[in-house]
């Protein structure tokens, strides 16, 4: 059974729900902008609870930056039909609640998972934005 594809408002409404701040494992760690899986961060803490990844969808290498963000940016919005995000799974942590992005970045000579914590107020919920808004 696949994981479900969840939209922008479905992420936005999960990221929203109360959490505790005071787990261990998420306290520790920022992960306000994309960044590579500590060793120290506990990963069997997530379950998957989605996807972004639509695969009737086209692949999109494009990121959205309309306030001249980068990928990492710590403000940088939460487009999911733009890179990294149409290529992400959607994971929470199973003690505080806390959502989660998780990607694979695969290179040509290394393969790097990256995460991302979900703020809601950056999550862009515009159902009209796709590549062609650029």
């Amino acid at each position: 059974m696949s994981d479900p594809l969840l939209t922008a408002q479905d992420l936005f409404d999960l990221a929203s729900q109360e959490n505790d701040p005071a787990c261990p494992n998420c306290a520790a760690h920022d992960f306000s902008c994309w960044e590579t899986i500590l060793s120290t961060f506990d990963r069997e803490s997530l379950k998957c609870v989605g996807t972004l990844k639509d695969p009737d969808a086209d692949d999109i290498w494009d990121e959205y930056h309309p306030n001249g963000t980068t990928m990492w940016s710590n403000n940088a919005p939460i487009a999911v039909k733009f890179h990294p995000y149409a290529r992400s799974d959607v994971h929470q942590c199973q003690t505080c609640q806390k959502v989660y992005l998780r990607y694979t970045e695969y290179g040509g000579y290394y393969v790097d998972e990256r995460i991302r914590v979900v703020k809601p107020e950056l999550v862009e919920l515009n159902s009209s934005l796709s590549k062609d808004t650029l």
